[in-house]
């Protein structure tokens, strides 16, 4: 039988297979056990926002909104090409927090941007 590695948050050595993954019983925590048989688990945590056609965003960009959007809570409209200045990259559902001209602060999903 092969040997399984501990996990590498808690160094449970509980491992167990499930498909492609391993898991912890202990802490369930997931992971993938490379090919070469390296810990995979370290992966990059940088992660990348990308606009409507796929252009990486970056701090600081300039983006246009390519679809009518509600504003929650009023009746106000971000309409169609919209030029959003100075946006800012964050993490969670929205992915720009920016200050849209007429409408103030509002954060924005990245799949109705697209760079300028």
């Amino acid at each position: 039988m092969s040997e399984l590695p501990a996990c590498p948050k808690c160094s449970s050595p509980y491992t167990y297979e499930d498909g492609a993954m391993l898991v912890c019983p202990e802490c369930a925590y997931e992971w993938v056990l490379g090919a070469d048989g390296a810990d995979s688990s370290e992966e990059d945590t940088t992660k990348q926002t990308r606009d409507s056609n796929g252009t990486p965003l970056a701090d600081g960009d300039s983006v246009t909104v390519i679809k009518d959007l509600k504003v929650k809570g009023s009746s106000q409209v971000v309409k169609v090409g919209t030029k959003v200045k100075n946006i800012r990259l964050v993490d969670g559902d929205h992915d720009i927090d920016c200050k849209i001209p007429g409408v103030g602060a509002m954060g924005l999903k990245s799949e109705f941007v697209k760079k300028i």
